[in-house]
């Protein structure tokens, strides 16, 4: 139950939420940009025509093959079985376990530097965290991307080839701006989920919100308290975010409404 001295005694330790608030929005925000980064390679991956092996599918003669191993191998495409393979990977194993993968396998043996961002972040903790939620939000993200790239009219890029634009000026100048556009929902859920998924990093020591909840818990021997402030601050954190995204989602649809 909750009681009045519970909440006194937790507001003692308001300090260190304020300390978690902090983590968990440098953690969130560095993940969405990196996760972002990430995943505009992975969507370009999916959607690139680079086989190595093309000319196999082509006799001596210059026919084309109809059929067979030849023909198969001309087909692959090792950037889109690579972005593919990293995708199912990271989007059908728990979000525990790769981080656990990435702090106790991958930086394992590495000496990372120990001193602290703003004074209580432990930085050869932090990294690992967003390594980890990086990697995770980039497979979900990337998917995102892809299907906004896939939502603009094929005819658009055929006028730019016509313009004499390159593939990658047409990409940068005419789908992407487009594709932002429609995929901004989803991607401000993506953010959204990344701050209430940032909780889990407090399993290796990274101070963010939940790790407060479970000092607190530790020096006041109660949990209810402490995890209803918790419940208040991503609550302040998310519902703002996502009315922020919601309110430059209109601005960059009034263009397109007649």
């Amino acid at each position: 139950m909750f009681t009045r001295a519970g909440f006194e005694k937790t507001w003692q330790y308001i300090g260190l939420f304020k300390e978690g608030l902090i983590c968990t929005v440098s953690l969130s925000a560095l993940t969405v940009i990196f996760g972002f980064i990430l995943a505009l390679f992975l969507a370009i991956f999916r959607l690139s025509d680079i086989r190595p092996f093309r000319s196999l599918a082509l006799t001596k003669d210059g026919h084309l093959r109809e059929q067979g191993a030849l023909t198969r191998l001309s087909r692959f495409n090792p950037f889109n079985l690579f972005a593919s393979i990293y995708v199912e990977v990271f989007r059908a194993t728990p979000m525990l376990v790769q981080l656990f993968i990435i702090y106790y396998v991958v930086f394992g043996n590495v000496q990372l530097p120990t001193f602290k961002l703003f004074g209580f972040i432990r930085f050869e903790r932090f990294l690992p965290g967003v390594v980890a939620l990086s990697l995770n939000s980039g497979a979900y993200l990337s998917e995102i991307i892809r299907a906004g790239i896939q939502s603009i009219d094929g005819g658009q890029t055929e006028a730019a080839r016509s313009l004499g634009l390159t593939q990658a000026q047409n990409l940068r100048h005419i789908i992407l701006p487009q594709a932002i556009r429609n995929i901004l929902p989803p991607i401000a859920n993506e953010f959204v989920t990344v701050i209430k998924e940032s909780s889990i990093c407090y399993t290796i020591g990274v101070q963010e919100i939940m790790y407060a909840v479970a000092s607190t818990k530790g020096a006041i021997y109660r949990v209810a308290e402490p995890l209803i402030i918790a419940t208040c601050v991503y609550f302040c954190l998310t519902y703002p975010t996502s009315k922020i995204i919601a309110f430059f989602e209109r601005r960059m649809s009034r263009g397109t409404k007649r």
